[in-house]
């Protein structure tokens, strides 16, 4: 099928998606490729003390079983102090000792993988097992609060307010579920070289990783992640799959796939972690708000710590003259939670959020003026700062007039009909603007077509397209004679592609790449055609016939600048990076959410009518891949508010409903046509296309704006996520 460009445009990787050409990380053919199958821990905790193999090595095709009790050494990994000092989390067949079910302690290597497989269900292990807890919410009471961040004013000087609310909620786990399980191919050239083709968020963190734990130099590790199923988090670690390709192909010399199992997803590349919090806030009789005092608790695993940051949420958004923070994490024998979407703010919104829509109702004030009142509109609450640009107010007026917001009834459970009950909510997200170091290049070949290129993977957000456009905006050059080379650690290094920081820190790196490059290009030129001696880069452009002076049309192609210096192409590299701004002001991305739903008296189903998020995240470089974006993160915001939860027995600390059909996320029937609207005001001082990462603030009050719709159409304040129909039925 070939499509027109009309019908890509947008999006430069459409075509090889939806015709299957582009290749993802278990996609590649490798001469000589073995499969890999990990095999998980059925104990929760314990010890390791025999492994019997007899059986599956009678397999045909099973070419070695590695466990604890046979491994090659992983040099980070030859002592308990190099374990140690390499902070890696899972020193993976490096020890005996069993932290959570699902833990890998062994590694089935057969030439197809049906006989890998079978030959992983013949093997049996022997435990020494001991106690283990895996039950957050049973435990968590037992583990004291800290001090998070430092205190702002004084808890003293607002406790004796009249308006005060104290409110607790609970989330359930949540499991990121990209559609593209996790895989890495591991290929070795030689002793010291090795090729990954692996499914991650950003190659040089690969690369950096695996040279670390193997001792080799990032040079002769070259990491491939072209195309990417989705992430949300999940890949911006290395997890125990990958370093056990590595190590097997070397220990075999010949490559090896692994491919982790829709199960296994569960145990082995992360999750947003179950989490508890308290809020206090108190106010004066007008809404302004007087204080704040946010404590949260968060579940992690005996590998590493982990904390979620739900408290920075309260610290960013608005004027609160006195907040303390308090936070613990929760160690238990599960695997180790990470970052997902929107990590932290996405959780500690839903708690904050809700607070103040009860405090409003206690008030008997708009939630949409309440938060007028108290946003900090001109600094930064914390540093002080001034903010770079801040539309948050834009954002919640427009959003309120778009919804009809002036349509809700002001109390809660007014508008039943027919059996079923409508509400309005709404809630504010915000998310720092980051931005990091990156590196670009751009090229031209005889042919007119130029090239950009950079380590930085796109995981379906559409980074490529914004590169692209950012590209033709400079230089010129038509759109269709553009390239985009993403995803390998050989180009010019890039982050992570994770924190809404990607897509800012790429844009500085391109914008440079590209203005040098048509500098360099003119300097060729020049001792071609004497016009173009002396001139500024903005006096010329690129076309596909070659670069054109903008005064008189004066143009001289490519293969003539090429064949005359002798040269197969022309390139160009610069690295961007953030400068005093970033020391002088302060910078945020927000985004105000509102829905209007309605909700079955008898059966508590809940129906999303409209969903309209409006979103300040700077100069918009795509506006078909930023709603997307958005609409995305929303929908993350539904499941997490009305039904995901991963749950485990903590009796055999195993996950139960571990696939997709135990396990529920929203589908298309679960969510409305969102609308996303953006403010598009650039902010120059964040990079030099005016833009903001936009990621994660999708997310980031979406569940609380759909709990705050649940009260005020039924009176029910439910303040544990997923709020199911069974909980809506035992409310109503």
């Amino acid at each position: 099928m070939e499509l027109t460009e009309k019908e890509i445009d947008g999006r430069i990787e459409a075509k090889s998606k939806v015709t299957g050409s582009g290749k993802y990380s278990a996609e590649y053919e490798v001469n000589n490729v073995c499969y890999g199958v990990l095999i998980g821990s059925t104990v929760a905790a314990g010890k390791m003390l025999r492994i019997h193999t007899e059986y599956a090595k009678k397999v045909e095709g099973v070419l070695d079983i590695i466990s604890y009790f046979n491994k090659p050494i992983i040099p980070a990994f030859s002592t308990p102090e190099k374990i140690k000092a390499s902070r890696y989390p899972f020193p993976i067949f490096h020890t005996d000792m069993i932290y959570y079910k699902g833990q890998h302690v062994a590694l089935v290597l057969a030439k197809t993988l049906e006989d890998a497989q079978y030959a992983a269900s013949l093997i049996e292990i022997e435990y020494e097992t001991s106690s283990f807890k895996v039950n957050f919410f049973e435990e968590q009471v037992n583990i004291p609060l800290k001090n998070s961040d430092k205190e702002r004013g004084s808890t003293d000087s607002w406790k004796n307010t009249t308006h005060i609310i104290e409110s607790h909620y609970t989330i359930q786990a949540e499991v990121h579920h990209p559609m593209e399980p996790h895989a890495t191919i591991a290929e070795w050239f030689g002793e010291n070289r090795v090729k990954l083709y692996d499914k991650n968020q950003g190659v040089n963190s690969v690369q950096r990783i695996i040279s670390n734990l193997f001792e080799l130099k990032p040079e002769n590790i070259e990491v491939v992640s072209e195309f990417v199923g989705g992430g949300f988090g999940s890949g911006l670690l290395v997890w125990s799959h990958t370093v056990a390709a590595v190590l097997a192909a070397k220990h075999l010399q010949q490559p090896v796939k692994i491919v982790l199992s829709r199960q296994q997803m569960f145990y082995s590349v992360g999750f947003r972690p179950a989490s508890w919090q308290s809020i206090t806030i108190g106010s004066d009789n007008e809404g302004n708000f007087l204080g704040l005092i946010h404590q949260h608790k968060n579940e992690c695993s005996l590998l590493q710590n982990f904390s979620e940051g739900m408290g920075r949420i309260s610290r960013i958004c608005y004027a609160f003259p006195n907040l303390k923070t308090e936070n613990a994490e929760v160690p238990l024998n599960i695997s180790m939670p990470t970052w997902m979407r929107g990590p932290g703010e996405c959780s500690g919104a839903f708690a904050l959020e809700c607070t103040i829509d009860e405090l409003c109702y206690k008030l008997d004030m708009d939630p949409v003026q309440i938060r007028l009142k108290n946003i900090s509109y001109e600094k930064h609450p914390d540093t002080q700062l001034p903010w770079s640009t801040h539309f948050v107010k834009e954002c919640i007026e427009i959003g309120a007039e778009k919804i009809g917001w002036n349509k809700r009834q002001k109390q809660p459970a007014q508008a039943l009909q027919n059996n079923w009950y409508e509400g309005y909510g709404m809630a504010v997200g915000m998310w720092g603007a980051g931005r990091t170091t990156a590196s670009a290049s751009v090229s031209i070949d005889k042919k007119g077509i130029m090239t950009v290129k950079s380590a930085m993977t796109d995981i379906g957000t559409g980074t490529g397209t914004g590169m692209l456009n950012i590209a033709n905006s400079v230089t010129g050059m038509p759109k269709s004679n553009i390239k985009i080379q993403l995803g390998n650690s050989n180009l010019p290094p890039a982050p992570s592609q994770g924190g809404s920081i990607g897509f800012s820190s790429i844009v500085g790196a391109v914008e440079a790449a590209s203005r040098a490059f048509v500098s360099k290009l003119i300097f060729y030129t020049s001792s071609l055609n004497i016009q173009f001696k002396d001139i500024k880069p903005e006096d010329v452009m690129l076309t596909e016939n070659g670069i054109v002076l903008k005064t008189n049309s004066q143009t001289v192609s490519f293969k003539e600048i090429l064949e005359h210096h002798k040269l197969e192409s022309i390139e160009e590299t610069a690295t961007a990076s953030t400068g005093e701004e970033r020391k002088k002001l302060a910078f945020c991305v927000a985004a105000a959410h509102y829905c209007k739903l309605k909700i079955h008296k008898l059966t508590g189903k809940v129906v999303i009518e409209k969903y309209l998020v409006v979103v300040d995240g700077g100069k918009i470089i795509n506006q078909k891949a930023a709603t997307n974006q958005v609409t995305g993160a929303v929908i993350g915001g539904i499941g997490m508010a009305l039904m995901e939860q991963k749950i485990v027995d903590k009796h055999t600390g195993s996950v139960i409903g571990d696939d997709f059909a135990g396990y529920h996320f929203p589908v298309n029937s679960d969510a409305p046509i969102i609308d996303v609207q953006f403010i598009d005001k650039p902010d120059y001082n964040s990079n030099p296309a005016g833009s903001k990462g936009i990621g994660e603030v999708g997310i980031i009050g979406s569940a609380a704006a759909l709990a705050n719709a649940i009260y005020n159409a039924t009176g029910i304040r439910l303040k544990d996520l997923p709020i199911t129909s069974e909980k809506m039925i035992r409310g109503i």
